[in-house]
């Protein structure tokens, strides 16, 4: 029986192809370290590969998130620290203006707390990133607005923010408020209104006034340093997310590289032999095809 040569040639001409189309595969998997590039090549792993590709974006998501909730953290940590540092002084100069001090003595620590009250009030309308920092959710209006007298002097504060806070998602199941808390903000406002009353206190001469706003003072001071507790608290919080965080992005890459990354020498030793199959099927098509039809007859 008789093949036509037509089959013949069809039949090799697949199979170079399909020689062919292997050993491009092989060659990629060599090139790129990788088994599966196309869906063809392991639809199972495919898929699996797509949900891990999906959860590695989340998690990069919720370390964006956790960066920019350690920098309104750090930010509002800043802040308070310098008001810290304002009230220090204020106590200071308060329990000196209580005593029995000399009228020039006086005047200029008035005229020092009144100069701390402008600074206070500067950092208490501070921004971050175009956003005012203490004004709660109310992100766009600065949250201490002051009145002024005929002089330019500050004779009043009033809080203008919400006493709402703006979460931030550190995980699927977790989130954060790294701002300060609205009592916390609201009693910078007090703070800022005892500052007011221990520059009057010392305007008019000290000594009792004074002293009545001392306690007043002292508790602002505890609210800074509870706030300041609280923002080291957050931060911590932040850094054990980013650390967790680190950890399931280098689980998800290793699962990701399991499914696949391909043995190197395995497929190396496959291209070899694909390549010398195909040589083969080459060398052995071009003598059939040289076969002519009086070849076939005799």
């Amino acid at each position: 029986m008789r093949i036509a040569s037509a089959t013949v040639s069809d039949n090799i001409v697949r199979q170079i192809q399909q020689l062919g189309t292997q050993q491009s595969k092989l060659q990629a998997a060599v090139a790129s370290g990788q088994r599966v590039t196309n869906p063809s090549d392991d639809p199972a792993a495919i898929s699996r590969l797509i949900n891990l590709e999906s959860e590695r974006r989340g998690l990069q998501q919720f370390s964006r998130n956790a960066d920019r909730a350690m920098e309104v953290s750090q930010a509002s940590f800043s802040g308070l620290q310098q008001l810290k540092k304002l009230s220090d002084r204020a106590t200071e100069v308060g329990t000196l203006g209580a005593g029995t001090v000399n009228p020039d003595a006086v005047s200029a620590y008035a005229a020092e707390i009144d100069q701390l009250l402008e600074q206070a009030v500067q950092l208490g309308n501070t921004r971050f990133r175009s956003d005012f920092i203490f004004a709660g959710t109310a992100v766009d209006t600065p949250p201490f607005a002051v009145t002024r007298d005929a002089s330019g002097r500050i004779t009043s504060v009033a809080f203008a923010g919400n006493a709402l806070q703006a979460g931030i998602s550190l995980s699927e199941s977790s989130s954060i408020t790294p701002g300060t808390t609205p009592a916390t903000n609201a009693g910078l406002g007090d703070f800022l209104n005892r500052l007011v009353a221990l520059r009057d206190g010392l305007s008019a001469g000290g000594g009792a006034p004074v002293a009545a706003v001392q306690p007043d003072l002292l508790a602002s001071e505890d609210l800074l340093v509870d706030a300041l507790a609280e923002q080291g608290a957050i931060q911590m919080r932040i850094e054990v997310a980013q650390t967790q965080q680190r950890v399931r992005g280098e689980n998800l890459e290793a699962l990701v590289s399991a499914e696949a990354d391909g043995d190197l020498a395995s497929a190396i030793v496959a291209l070899n032999q694909t390549q010398v199959a195909y040589q083969a099927a080459l060398q052995s098509s071009a003598n059939i095809m040289r076969l002519s039809l009086l070849d076939y007859l005799k």
